[in-house]
């Protein structure tokens, strides 16, 4: 063989070890579906062995990420995310070593910012995430318009698309508009809906589990579709019953739409035994439902989660529910020491915890009225108005409790699609609410804006994102606030 031939194939040989492939083969595929299962401790042993067979498939560090990812999103441990996050720069490193010429070099490395934003997000580090987020979106754009077929890409795209576009503002929405980092949430969630119907026809269709994860938290969590619940049960037909993920897309959605009985129900089916990650979130979920729902022992599952918890999410919340709960049987020296443990123990990291920490600073909730809040919460209409429409609001010593009833009741009447009696509500809300430091005659011009745009009506749905904005010194000003501009940024302005 020729002197120049052989040194040829010689180095052709060194570029395909020095360069590994990106080969999601069918071990991977079944790693990556056991993590999307929450099975972690199978899809560890599929990795581990696919390292050992192959060990310059880049996928694996994908994986890796994946398996690092859902560990923190179950435990939301501080310690395990401090013990992990330095992966993140050592995974980088190592794919951007790889081939740029396959769609998953780009992808692998968009995911692993993407994934380790959402994480430190989570965990209050939201200048971090700001950066991340920029460097995925940069990465993912680029592998668009170099592989437009590449239909893995439209997830993070989608989510990333719609998360900026609802992002509040605050620490992580400065960070990213610093970059010039901009997104469009009618772009995203058009793409994201369109995947879930076109994804499963494809040789891509292992991915639609993560896409229905995503989609049905932006449906029901961040933009409060009222066809949310619809859509999560059209979605997770196509998923395994054997998977947790799927558990906790149905328990999440229902809970979040007012079904919390069909919540406790799934919850109570879910997949068990030592293949699951344990996930006391779950657990947190099925309290929430049945205190909703008034039952008498939501207590003991608050107090399990609080057993099984070692993370720093829903700790605040769940006092706050524990204080609730002794405030609804007449306990005022348990409620005051539930509210101190409200301030002391946990982090703020996230949307609950933070309202906790608001409420914790309110009078005693009214009973009546506290029941009314679970059971609308829960979806339970009618016993909501049942205790409402049979009080005096004259009979509440307060603005802000006067304010709160009609609130409530403002609430249950748009809720059982009776427009007129809840706009009337809202109306005396806000006349009532003036003044007070509750977000209850705000948050009602926003809810009477949603009800004129409902009903095309221009100049009044305006008007009322207006007012709302107008309320300043108040609880929750900065989400009330949010809400109204999107509100008028539907209307054109």
């Amino acid at each position: 063989m020729p002197k120049k031939l052989l040194a040829l194939l010689l180095f052709l040989a060194s570029t395909t070890t020095a360069f590994a492939n990106f080969d999601f083969n069918a071990n991977c595929q079944q790693a990556y579906t056991n993590i999307l299962s929450l099975k972690l401790k199978r899809a560890r042993v599929l990795i581990d062995q696919e390292k050992a067979a192959r060990p310059n498939n880049a996928i694996t560090v994908l994986l890796d990420n994946y398996y690092d990812y859902f560990w923190l999103l179950t435990s939301e441990s501080k310690a395990d995310f401090d013990r992990l996050k330095d992966n993140k720069s050592k995974r980088l490193n190592l794919l951007e070593d790889e081939d740029d010429h396959s769609p998953y070099y780009n992808f692998s490395l968009a995911q692993v910012n993407l994934q380790w934003a959402l994480i430190h997000s989570r965990f209050g580090e939201n200048t971090t995430a700001g950066f991340e987020i920029n460097r995925a979106w940069k990465l993912l754009n680029a592998n668009n318009k170099k592989f437009p077929g590449f239909l893995p890409d439209d997830i993070p795209r989608g989510l990333v698309n719609v998360l900026l576009g609802a992002l509040p503002d605050g620490a992580l929405k400065s960070a990213l508009s610093f970059f010039g980092v901009k997104g469009n949430i009618n772009t995203g969630l058009n793409s994201l809906q369109q995947l879930a119907s076109k994804l499963p026809h494809t040789s891509y269709a292992m991915y639609y589990d993560e896409l229905v994860f995503y989609l049905t938290y932006v449906q029901s969590y961040v933009l409060n579709d009222p066809a949310a619940y619809i859509k999560m049960h059209q979605y997770i037909a196509q998923m395994d019953s054997g998977s947790l993920l799927k558990t906790y897309v149905r328990a999440f959605v229902s809970l979040r739409t007012g079904h919390s009985s069909e919540a406790i129900k799934c919850l109570n089916e879910r997949p068990d035994g030592g293949e699951y990650q344990p996930y006391p979130y779950l657990t947190y979920l099925e309290a929430v439902a049945k205190m909703n729902r008034l039952d008498n022992n939501a207590d003991d599952y608050f107090r399990r989660f609080l057993a099984e918890n070692k993370g720093v999410s829903y700790v605040k919340d769940t006092y706050l529910h524990l204080a609730w709960d002794a405030a609804l049987h007449g306990d005022n020296k348990g409620y005051q020491s539930y509210i101190q443990q409200v301030k002391a123990k946990g982090y703020s990291f996230n949307d609950k915890d933070k309202q906790a920490l608001t409420e914790a600073a309110n009078p005693t909730p009214n009973a009546d009225l506290l029941r009314a809040r679970l059971l609308f919460d829960g979806g339970y209409y009618d016993k909501a108005l049942d205790i409402l429409d049979g009080k005096n609001p004259e009979s509440y010593p307060s603005a802000g409790e006067k304010a709160d009833y009609y609130y409530r009741l403002g609430r249950v009447y748009e809720a059982m699609g009776k427009n007129a009696n809840a706009l009337q509500n809202y109306q005396q809300a806000i006349n009532t609410g003036k003044g007070t430091p509750y977000y209850y005659g705000p948050m009602s011009a926003v809810k009477m804006g949603n009800i004129y745009e409902e009903q095309k009506n221009k100049p009044e749905a305006t008007h009322y994102y207006n007012m709302a904005i107008a309320f300043k010194n108040h609880q929750f000003e900065n989400s009330v606030e949010q809400k109204a501009k999107e509100g008028l940024k539907r209307l054109g302005y």
